[in-house]
Order: C-alpha cells, then structure tokens, then sequence
C-alpha cells in the first residue's frame, strides 16, 4: 500500500496562514514540508498510515484501502475484533470519530488487537492515545467501550526479529558474489533512489477550484449516522476542550472586524455568513478542529470554548457568534460593517486620508519653494 495525498483537500493548501502540522507530528520520519505543503517519499506507505487517521479532512489515503469500506463492512462481518494480522494495515489509519462510531454501531464490544506494536514507540502511545479518548468520549454518554489486549512485543521477540534482519542481510550480500547477483542488486539500489524521490505538489487552476468547495468528511457522515443509534443521554455532559480533538465550540470577540476570511476559508462549512455578510454562524457538528480559522485570523478573534457540549452530538445547533451593522458607504456604494461615525467604508476613508496629505504636502513643498 502507498500514502497518497490529495492537496486539494489539505488545510494548509487553503491558506499559506494554517499551522497544521498533525501528519508531520505523528509520523516525522515520513512527512516533511515543503512550500507550505506536506511532502513524502514516493515508496512512503503503511509506516505513515497515522497522518490517514489524524489528518481532519481526510487529504491522506492509502491505495487499496478505504476507511469507509472497512466501516461497514467491519460491521456486517461476525468478526468483532480489529487487527493489523487480520483485517487492516494499522490501526492508526482509523480516527477517533471511527472508533466512536464503531463501538455505537456495533451490538457487541470491539476488541483492538494492539500486541504488533512496540511498547514505549510513538505509534504505540498515539494509538493509545486515541483509544483513550474514544472510550472518553463514549462514557460520556454511553456505556459502550472499546478494549484491546495489552500484549506487546517481548524483548526476546524483538531479539528473534533482528536475528532474521541479521540472517537476511548476509544473504543478500551473498548474493553480490556473481555477475547475476550484483545486475540484481544495482536494479534493486535503483529502484531504491527512485522511491525516496520526495513527491513535490502544487496548486494548479483544478485544485485551487476544489479548494474553494466545502466538505465534509465521511467520517464525520459515519459519525453522524452512528450517534442517532445511540439514543438521547438523560444529561448533557461537557468535556474539557483539550480532550476532544475532532471537534470544538468557538466563541468570537469584539475585536472582529468582520473581514469574512474565517468563514471563507472553513472547509466543511461549520463557520458560515448570509447574503449580506452581517453576521457569523457557528456548527460545531461541521467543525473539524482543523484551526485554520484561528490561524487566518489576524486579530486573533475566535476563541475556543473551554468545554465542548456532548448535546451538540444529538440536538446540533447552529449559532450565531457575531453579528454586525451593515450599511451603504455615502462615498462609493459598497456596503460595508458600520461601526459609528461618517458613514464611509473604511477604503473610501483610507483614500481620503490618502488625498488630504497629498495635498498638504503639496502646499508644503509650495510655502518653501
């Protein structure tokens, strides 16, 4: 299987402002930047199965394997167990919205086989990680858990592993003792340098205009589908913000100055305007905790929450975070955010400004001459 990666989905290709580094943080070894954008091997596959599962609007992939697919058909399988030896490559490809929906979704509980990763490495911790916050989420409401057996790789498995690395290596280099041989491992060294080539991608006319399209993600549809099998919890609970990383609630300040970017740039819709632009909607079932619009916004005027509100999961909502006073300019006609004073955008105004020193400066330079 490959990484593969679709730019035109990837939050840091809709604004040279996002500071998503979430592929790049799980699998370092793997995932670079360049030019704004995440860059990787050609032969680059399973080893970065994490950046499928981590990344909020699913612009990683791997050939031959769809999150989706496996969902349901992982659940209209009798098999209630999920492993790397059994029916996936990793089980970091799945997101924590999966493993929530899957543990809804299924009568029985769901085990996760976790004994194929080494304890104290990074892929064991986020896997970890992820399972924790899931069964987080699910006691929030539900009385539905994941499990997993805690067996992992002993040391003497671990020896027994680099002895066959050890045994491959001397016949491989035994192999270069013949004519045939050494043609075979220079195809070999070949094919090696082409796979590390690094696969470099752009924004050409068809992407920038995907990136304009807003979506959502299927797993947020799956997650979705899955919370209305749930049935309504007698009591809404709110979890700390910190503990949820696929979603949020947001409040806007009174230092926004309504510049549009923030709703603009969203890309599932979860921040939108009306026709007139005089105000900020907020669905936070549509947010994907990208923070793309924290990072494009320059005074710094959406916050999150401190706690997210598990009632969004079952009556979502859609709020208004801001509106705004929206009237004609006297001078141009464009309609603009109104806040007192002359009734003049503040283009027209910086115009004015503009022309009022020129002309000062004008009679200046006329006085000392």
């Amino acid at each position: 299987m490959q990484l593969e990666f679709d730019v035109s989905l990837c939050v840091r290709a809709k604004s040279k402002f996002s500071a998503c580094t979430k592929c790049m943080d799980v699998a370092p070894s793997s995932i670079q930047m360049v030019d704004n954008l995440p860059t990787f091997a050609n032969a680059t596959g399973i080893e970065a199965a994490a950046c499928v599962g981590v990344c909020p609007t699913e612009a990683f992939s791997l050939s031959g394997f769809s999150t989706t697919e496996f969902f349901f058909a992982f659940l209209e399988s009798k098999v209630r167990y999920i492993s790397p030896k059994l029916n996936i490559p990793c089980l970091s490809v799945l997101s924590v919205e999966h493993w929530v929906a899957l543990a809804l979704a299924s009568d029985e509980e769901i085990s996760l086989d976790l004994s194929s990763y080494e304890a104290g490495s990074d892929l064991f911790a986020h896997i970890h990680a992820m399972l924790e916050e899931a069964n987080f989420i699910l006691s929030s409401f539900s009385s539905k858990q994941l499990s997993s057996n805690s067996v992992i790789k002993t040391k003497l498995g671990k020896e027994q592993e680099e002895a066959e690395e050890e045994s491959a290596s001397r016949r491989a280099f035994l192999e270069t003792a013949s004519i045939k041989g050494a043609l075979k491992v220079k195809k070999t060294f070949d094919e090696a340098v082409d796979a590390d080539e690094l696969k470099r991608f752009g924004l050409d006319a068809q992407t920038i205009i995907k990136i304009r399209e807003k979506r959502v993600p299927d797993k947020r549809k799956i997650l979705f589908t899955a919370l209305k099998r749930a049935g309504l919890p007698e009591t809404f609970e709110i979890l700390p913000e910190e503990e949820v990383s696929f979603v949020s609630q947001k409040f806007v300040t009174d230092a926004c100055t309504n510049c549009q970017i923030c709703y603009r740039i969203c890309p599932s819709g979860a921040l939108s305007s009306d026709a007139k632009f005089s105000l900020i909607h907020f669905d936070a079932m549509l947010c994907l905790k990208c923070r793309l619009c924290h990072d494009a916004c320059e005074p710094d005027a959406i916050q999150l929450q401190s706690g997210f509100e598990i009632k969004e999961f079952f009556e979502p909502s859609q709020r208004t975070l801001a509106t705004f006073n929206i009237k004609r300019c006297m001078e141009c006609g464009n309609s603009f955010t109104y806040k007192g004073g002359e009734q003049i955008c503040p283009r027209c105004s910086t115009e004015e400004e503009e022309a009022m020193f020129l002309h000062e400066n004008a009679i200046r330079m006329r006085n000392e001459a």
